[in-house]
């Protein structure tokens, strides 16, 4: 996603670090762990599927796809929990640090 996101549009904070926790005070803890999330600017806080949309939206090609994933919702969610249930083999095929979000940018 980093490299996608030539503009840095995007801000990337581990769950478990202080920035992420002060990013997802609305979420109950026992939630924080079960998805990906996004937070816009404005302090909302997007998980699972919904998230997709909304950082798809802040990167430069997402636009068409965001829009999609709005439409589809149901759609954007089954995908995003059939990508979770096989992210250590899809880690695996991508590489490592694939899904890593070390704010460092390594």
């Amino acid at each position: 996603m980093r490299r996608l996101d030539r503009h840095g549009a995007l801000a990337f904070a581990p769950i478990q670090d202080v920035r992420g926790q002060e990013l997802l005070l609305g979420v109950p803890a026992e939630l924080r762990l079960a998805s990906m999330h996004g937070v816009t600017p404005d302090g909302r806080v997007w998980s699972g599927g919904e998230a997709v949309r909304v950082i798809l939206g802040a990167l430069p090609f997402g636009t068409i796809p965001s829009a999609v994933a709005a439409t589809f919702p149901e759609a954007t969610d089954a995908a995003y929990r059939l990508v979770t249930r096989h992210r250590e083999t899809l880690g695996r095929w991508l590489g490592r640090d694939a899904c890593s979000v070390d704010p460092s940018g390594r």
